[in-house]
């Protein structure tokens, strides 16, 4: 199996490069966009991948899980279809945390549409990338999974300057920040709060990923 692993931003694509090691395969991050995501997963097949991995940060959805939370879905829900991920790879893994992660066509920062997503879909957390791994896999018979972790839990919005920090190549742009917190200060708590919900997400991955190896 040569995975292919779709991130959106190329901090999570340096954690995920030792899951991809072992089979030889590569790891692509998107920039954090639908196109970028599309993009990625393209690229993957075209480098020979047979397996696809959405890998990184997402959003929380359900109210119960908090910051760091481990998510691993038995099912993506993308273009009004629910996708069953690839039990194989989900046990490699470490086995399934949630019943399913819904992709969003675009980043979703507002606590009310955080929860109209969840009482429609029944999803746990969403992601930008996900969706591109579930329906292009799907269209090339490839198997997929996702392994993520919860940065901005459900009942928390996203700052302004978290809006407008990536750059096109998936790295957060300092300056980017820094416009943003000149334009409105008084964001500075919430991008604080922001800032170690994503350490503690990123933690996770770095665990699990320590835990599963190199998957083959």
């Amino acid at each position: 199996m040569r995975l292919g692993i779709v991130t959106g931003l190329s901090a999570e694509a340096r954690l995920a490069r030792r899951l991809a090691r072992g089979s030889g395969g590569r790891v692509y991050a998107g920039g954090g966009t639908r196109s970028g995501a599309q993009e990625a997963v393209e690229w993957l097949r075209a480098h020979k991948a047979d397996a696809l991995l959405s890998f990184g940060l997402a959003g929380g959805l359900d109210p119960e899980l908090p910051a760091g939370t481990l998510v691993i879905p038995e099912f993506v829900i993308a273009g009004g279809l629910t996708l069953r991920c690839d039990p194989a790879l989900v046990a490699a893994l470490g086995g399934p945390t949630v019943w399913a992660v819904f992709d969003a066509w675009e980043v979703v920062a507002d606590v009310e549409d955080k929860h109209r997503i969840r009482e429609l879909t029944g999803a746990a957390a969403l992601d930008m990338e996900s969706g591109a791994a579930a329906l292009m896999g799907k269209r090339w018979d490839m198997p997929f999974a996702v392994l993520r972790a919860i940065c901005d839990p459900a009942e928390r919005a996203l700052p302004p300057a978290a809006l407008e920090a990536l750059t096109e190549g998936g790295r957060i742009g300092p300056l980017r920040i820094a416009r943003s917190l000149l334009r409105q200060p008084m964001q500075i708590p919430a991008l604080i709060r922001l800032g170690r919900d994503a350490a503690a997400a990123r933690e996770t991955l770095k665990r699990q990923v320590r835990k599963v190896g190199r998957l083959r």
